[in-house]
């Protein structure tokens, strides 16, 4: 079989960049649109898109990340002064951030662990489509991807479960290696 040797040495340099490395420019609303159309290609057991989107952009980061930050401070009300100027910066740190939201449910012929993991396939797949347009990108989930209480003001319904967080935009640096697991701890060759 041939090598796509492009794709392969995509795959083995592949690292994400943290947020706060990030800066403008950010992808345009085509890009972002041609991201997402890619990022909805990946095995969906019974053709039911158990995922969506939501793109967060422009100054909706900045009033977002102030709301969220009242929810922190109300869970947290002794948080220090640094940790309050974090959580008001939640989702300006990148150009742009899409969150990748879950809709798995219970299904009479696909199970929803199924659904859920199809979700995970979108927000891989999204980190690499952003990647393919020359952007960099993390896939997060911080402690409002699982506080209830956040979802209203992201968007979110009760219903629903964050994936992730998908910060996009151009590097201010480029990462070194990080480690990685070495194959005789995580794999099993059950044939042999």
């Amino acid at each position: 079989m041939p090598v796509n040797a492009a794709l392969k040495t995509y795959l083995e340099t592949r690292r994400s960049i943290p947020a706060f490395q990030m800066t403008d420019p950010g992808p345009s609303r085509a890009e972002i649109e041609e991201m997402l159309k890619l990022a909805s290609r990946v095995p969906d057991h019974g053709k039911l898109a158990p995922w969506r989107f939501i793109v967060y952009s422009g100054a909706a980061r900045e009033r977002i990340s102030l709301e969220l930050a009242e929810i922190a401070m109300a869970n947290k009300p002794d948080m220090a002064d640094d940790m309050i100027a974090v959580e008001k910066t939640r989702l300006t740190r990148a150009p742009v951030v899409i969150a990748v939201v879950s809709r798995a449910a219970p299904h009479v012929k696909i199970p929803e662990w199924e659904q859920v993991l199809s979700a995970g396939a979108v927000c891989l797949n999204l980190v690499m489509a952003a990647n393919a347009l020359g952007y960099a990108s993390n896939w997060l989930t911080e402690w409002f991807a699982f506080d209830e209480r956040a979802y209203g003001v992201l968007g979110i319904s009760g219903d629903e479960k964050v994936a992730g967080f998908i910060h996009i935009g151009t590097p201010k640096m480029h990462p070194g290696e990080r480690p990685r697991p070495d194959l005789a701890d995580i794999v099993t060759f059950a044939g042999e």
